[in-house]
């Protein structure tokens, strides 16, 4: 991650519907940009014709319930699994809010710790390395704002990973929306 520099925005879309925002934006910031996307196909949404300039460092809420346990907070391709394991939980009572941060520098600070505030805790979910990643600054945002909840953290461990095709890398990191919803039941019993 490119978070530890100075005056960086880093950022990562959920689609190519957001990329192409995202990129649009980079140029008008005004600051140096880094845009993470995942090798691969396109999720396949449609494209919309107008782009706009995403309000730097918003994230976007994507299911906000008001009796939600727990509060999903994903970056990147991410968020698709998010919405996946979320909608499924849901069939078993489990009830999750859910945001696409986009930004993994700056973080949307108001939101997350208004979101955080209403859950009992939060999973972060990232397609990149745990250490010092998008989950550690949710990590350093709540301990600074005294927030003092349990924080469940997924996205790749710190160690080399085997070659394969992205599926059969996110199957290993753990990263399906399959292992999302058994992380989340595993913490809630």
């Amino acid at each position: 991650y490119m978070r530890q520099i100075p005056n960086m925005v880093v950022m990562a879309p959920k689609d190519e519907n957001e990329l192409r925002q995202m990129v649009f934006s980079a140029v008008e910031y005004n600051c140096p940009c880094s845009i993470r996307y995942p090798r691969g196909n396109a999720c396949g949404v449609p494209i919309e014709e107008d782009v706009e300039i995403l309000p730097l460092g918003k994230s976007e809420i994507l299911q906000d319930k008001e009796n939600a346990t727990v509060a999903i907070i994903a970056v990147g391709s991410m968020v698709k699994e998010a919405m996946v394991a979320s909608e499924k939980l849901s069939l078993e009572n489990i009830n999750c809010s859910v945001i696409n941060a986009r930004f993994i520098k700056p973080l949307d600070e108001e939101l997350i710790l208004n979101i955080a505030k209403k859950v009992k805790y939060v999973v972060t979910i990232e397609e990149g390395i745990l250490a010092g990643g998008f989950g550690s600054a949710i990590l350093e945002l709540l301990n600074q704002n005294k927030i003092y909840k349990p924080i469940i953290r997924m996205g790749i461990p710190d160690e080399f990973i085997e070659q394969g095709t992205r599926n059969e890398l996110l199957k290993e990191c753990k990263l399906t929306s399959e292992d999302i919803i058994q992380t989340i039941k595993d913490f809630e019993e």
